[in-house]
């Protein structure tokens, strides 16, 4: 759990990087659809009786992506203890998975977002660059936190 909450982090921290030295994309304003962690913090909080205002929303959204960060990274952990062969490439081919299971597969399935064949092919690829970031990070924490158990 604490290395896909770092990973998050991780994540978050390279999603900030690629934006401040891509060189900025032109689009309507009105064709920017509302991220999906919104969207889900959104449908979270209408379920308990409350509409989050707008400058609500990013709050509510960095909840949403740690929060799924942590659970997936946890997930990762219980299963690499029990087939240690999930970390190989040091946590690659687990954010590669993460990436299809929740960005390609998922998201678009839950109406969270559009699938990736309607997307810009440089948007996709900061996805999925991003999502490796998370893939490795979280391998590399939890090698970490095992050698501080181990030790």
């Amino acid at each position: 759990m604490v290395g896909g909450l770092v990973a998050a982090g991780a994540m978050s921290l390279a999603h900030r990087v690629a934006r401040a030295i891509a060189p900025k994309a032109e689009a309507a304003p009105a064709s920017q659809e509302k991220d999906s962690t919104i969207k889900v913090a959104s449908a979270i909080a209408r379920q308990v009786g409350y509409d989050l205002t707008e400058d609500q929303e990013p709050r509510a959204s960095s909840i949403v992506h740690y929060a799924f960060g942590a659970a997936v990274g946890a997930f990762y952990g219980a299963v690499a203890e029990i087939v240690p062969r999930v970390t190989a490439a040091v946590g690659f081919a687990f954010g590669v998975a993460v990436w299809l299971g929740a960005h390609v597969v998922a998201v678009p399935a839950l109406g969270l977002g559009n699938p990736p064949t309607r997307r810009p092919i440089r948007q996709e690829a900061e996805e999925f660059g991003l999502h490796t970031v998370y893939g490795v990070t979280t391998e590399l924490v939890r090698r970490r936190l095992l050698l501080i158990r181990l030790a």
